[in-house]
């Protein structure tokens, strides 16, 4: 299900939906859809568009202080943040590491007594370690106690991992009702906090892994094209597009 959802996803996303354009243009031998289609990816690639819907998401407050930040009963950091490679045993870090260096930060300032890590994984790469396993073992080297780290069940999105955080307290390894300071990317808090409060939880959230600065600058350079950018809007929509389904579900539920 998951591989369907992803497949239908990526074609609704700025590079599938620039392809099907162009694609539509050249067969069909009409120029609307092929100017549109370029026009698409011109301003899908200029760094002041991709800025542009990524601070939309992720809003113009900054990160907070960790002594801003409340008490909780656990600290849950979401994954997407390593990658497995031979000769790491603990795999490399990506983009979103700074996931895990806000949950060591906020365990450190003694913000909640457990550290929840969630194994995540793709169904289709069972070879791998689950993520969260990785980063206990990580956060054990760095002087975190065993005793005080959680994992949740695998899960393969940002839904499966509330739903697999709240399976821990119906075990009774959480405490209910729950707070958690939700650690995770700045463009991604929104969804993960609404699929979290879904599953029960108060959620204190802790924005990380920003990806646009505060004071970046509009200048000749941000209206030029490139590869950066597109891929930043490709993010960017992906988030809004999930972002509308989730809402379109919660509108069909109350009907």
């Amino acid at each position: 299900m998951i591989f369907i959802t992803k497949l239908v996803t990526a074609l609704l996303l700025p590079s599938g939906l620039v392809f099907f354009l162009l694609l539509c243009g050249l067969l069909l031998k009409r120029w609307l859809p092929l100017w549109t289609g370029a026009i698409l990816f011109l301003l899908f690639s200029m760094p002041a568009f991709s800025d542009a819907l990524i601070r939309a998401l992720e809003g113009a407050d900054g990160r907070n202080p960790v002594t801003e930040t409340g008490r909780a009963d656990a600290i849950v950091v979401l994954g997407g943040m390593t990658q497995q490679v031979r000769g790491a045993p603990l795999g490399e870090w990506k983009d979103a590491a700074d996931r895990f260096e806000g949950g060591i930060e906020l365990y450190r300032a003694g913000k909640a007594p457990l550290l929840l890590f969630t194994r995540g994984r793709l169904p289709w790469r069972v070879r791998e370690v689950p993520e969260g396993e990785l980063l206990a073992r990580r956060a054990v080297a760095l002087g975190v106690p065993e005793k005080a780290i959680l994992l949740s069940a695998v899960a393969a999105n940002t839904g499966e991992e509330a739903a697999a955080v709240r399976r821990l307290c119906d075990e009774g390894k959480l405490r209910q009702p729950t707070t958690i300071i939700l650690v995770t990317s700045a463009f991604h808090m929104r969804r993960a906090s609404q699929l979290f409060e879904r599953q029960g939880f108060r959620v204190l959230p802790f924005r990380v892994d920003f990806q646009v600065g505060s004071t970046n600058p509009l200048t000749l350079l941000s209206f030029l094209p490139n590869a950066d950018a597109f891929l930043q809007s490709e993010k960017a929509m992906r988030e809004l597009l999930a972002l509308g389904l989730l809402g379109a579900g919660e509108l069909r539920t109350q009907d």
